[in-house]
């Protein structure tokens, strides 16, 4: 005979809604904190409304200028504070018209996806 378990575990995860809603609260704490800023979004599994248990927010953001190297720009963003895992990608502008310029299977996913955030 089937019994429950009060010490199992239920999973939950944030839906679309509620991590779109933090998204944009947190691009608007981003631009206070990177002037620098010009564009944040996101896509992936939270844009195309396919996310599940365990989905990360792949978020990409255009800055207007980085004296760092792209694989460096992202840990100087706090993530934490979102309530998924996130996943930064930083292009400064410069390297957002380089990038959109190329005929990609990336780019065509983000211009099919890409879900730009209000800045202010």
């Amino acid at each position: 005979m089937p019994v429950r378990s009060l010490t199992s575990f239920v999973f939950t995860w944030p839906d679309r809604q509620a991590v779109d809603s933090a998204a944009r609260f947190w691009a608007l704490q981003q631009a206070t904190l990177h002037p620098e800023l010009c564009r944040l979004g996101y896509f992936g599994s939270y844009a195309r409304d396919e996310w599940g248990v365990g989905s990360d927010l792949d978020l990409l953001a255009v800055v207007s200028h980085s004296s760092e190297p792209f694989e460096r720009r992202a840990p100087g963003w706090d993530l934490l504070s979102l309530p998924v895992p996130a996943e930064l990608l930083i292009y400064t502008a410069e390297e957002w018209e380089q990038l959109r310029a190329t005929d990609s299977l990336f780019v065509r996913r983000l211009n099919r996806e890409l879900v730009w955030l209000p800045l202010s």
